[in-house]
């Protein structure tokens, strides 16, 4: 348990700090996710340190009852206390979905201690989020792009009918496999939960929807801070985060590499870990070799 402005966060590190190849820390999405969602990302471990983490108040990190802590300077500030309650010196950093805006943020500061920077279907800017959802919603059948526009309004159907047309967006566009069953087991095992109230008052009630402390971020002008030489974009053939924006994205942050996942929703490593992990390591691998050329 790391101390961080406002409590501890719970800090996990597969692997060893002191291996020849830097470390990667890894921010889950939400907000309000937890670190389940990077599990996938251990076997890593065999040749680096992996550290995952849970922000604070949500998963094993403390829960505070305090929205005011809940800002994304605060969540990008607690990167660097756990950087130096681990002792480490350089690493590199990588965040997916909402832990691409916290990867942005902490990368837009370019920290000495960064060496390369992973954005994985990145919340960039809610604008262009909630106009790939969008376009993604107009490829849905007819009956199911009404259901969700009718859950939008002031009266809307049964919460049952509006579960099915979101659950038929996301298992196109969010998660478009089974489960790991030895992840979920582990979450039952730890008592792992997300808060879902960090996730409505940060974002809002559903993925098409932002009315939340992010309805209005914009981080593309970050973009063109990053050093876009040690920076990769990755996003799935399906993702929420759609390849096209993302690839703009990536060419913002000056000749950033970008990588598209095949057959890929917006779960990266829930979906493809096998094709997600061979990207990461090639990037980390590349950028262990600049670092140690310089």
């Amino acid at each position: 348990m790391v101390p961080v402005e406002g409590g501890r966060v719970y800090v996990r590190v597969n692997g060893h700090l002191s291996a020849p190849r830097l470390p990667l820390i890894l921010a889950h999405g939400g907000p309000g996710g937890t670190h389940l969602h990077n599990l996938e990302a251990l076997p890593l471990a065999d040749e680096r340190a992996v550290i995952l983490y849970d922000q604070l108040g949500t998963g094993l990190s403390d829960r505070p009852d305090d929205p005011r802590l809940w800002t994304v300077a605060r969540f990008t500030d607690e990167l660097e206390a756990m950087r130096r309650a681990l002792g480490i010196a350089r690493w590199h950093m990588g965040g997916f979905s909402w832990g691409g805006t916290l990867a942005l943020e902490y990368g837009a500061r370019r920290p000495a201690a960064l060496a390369g920077l992973v954005l994985g279907s990145p919340l960039v800017s809610t604008r262009a989020w909630i106009a790939d959802t969008d376009a993604w919603r107009a490829r849905l059948p007819a009956d199911v792009q009404a259901t969700l526009s009718a859950c939008e309004r002031p009266a809307p159907p049964s919460p049952d009918r509006c579960t099915v047309a979101q659950d038929a967006f996301y298992a196109r566009h969010m998660v478009r496999t089974q489960g790991n069953p030895v992840t979920a087991a582990y979450a039952r095992a730890r008592r792992i939960r997300g808060n879902p109230a960090m996730y409505r008052a940060m974002w809002g009630p559903t993925e098409f929807t932002a009315t939340g402390t992010l309805r209005a971020y914009d981080g593309t002008p970050l973009l063109r801070r990053l050093d876009g030489a040690r920076a990769l974009f990755v996003t799935g053939q399906y993702d929420e985060a759609r390849p096209a924006t993302v690839a703009a994205f990536a060419a913002a942050a000056m000749a950033a590499e970008l990588a598209v996942i095949p057959g890929s929703g917006h779960a990266l490593f829930e979906d493809r870990p096998d094709e997600t992990l061979a990207v990461l390591r090639a990037f980390l691998g590349r950028q262990d070799s600049f670092t140690a050329r310089g």
